[in-house]
């Protein structure tokens, strides 16, 4: 998601989501909150939400986070309902892609940018009402996977 930090990024045809690329977008991250938002970079007031997969759970991410003192909100195992991206972002992608045919991976990208800006902040602001909901419900479980909304 874009937070204001600047355009969505799309990796390469052929690039791979590894700890390496993962780690390079993090830098990317914090020198844009820094360079963006200097009062949420000076008061330290933000934190990272990230899911567990392998690229984010690697040692070289987790020294990185911890060297540069980003606060990370832990991301329960197996639970994709609270992935903004799964629940959120994607499902209203498919909404806006499907049915369309394109030329080449370019028109894809132009598209998906296209549709990813008209979300608008109100849009953003329903995404985390809806992930605190959701993480209400899996501390509610007792950490155990639930289904669903």
């Amino acid at each position: 998601m874009n937070l204001g930090l600047g355009a969505p990024e799309f990796i390469s045809e052929g690039q791979t989501a590894n700890k390496e690329l993962y780690l390079e977008i993090r830098k990317q991250l914090r020198d844009a909150i820094r360079r963006k938002r200097p009062e949420k970079w000076a008061t330290k007031d933000w934190f990272l939400l990230h899911d567990n997969t392998s690229p984010h759970r690697a040692l070289i991410v987790k020294k990185y986070l911890a060297r540069h003192s980003i606060t990370t909100l832990e991301h329960p195992p197996y639970s994709p309902d609270l992935a903004p991206p799964d629940f959120y972002l994607f499902p209203r992608l498919k909404m806006k892609l499907k049915g369309h045919r394109f030329e080449d991976s370019d028109e894809v990208i132009e598209n998906a940018t296209k549709h990813m800006k008209d979300l608008s902040n109100n849009g953003f602001q329903e995404c985390f009402e809806q992930l605190y909901e959701r993480w209400k419900k899996c501390v509610d479980a007792g950490g155990n996977y639930f289904e669903g909304q």
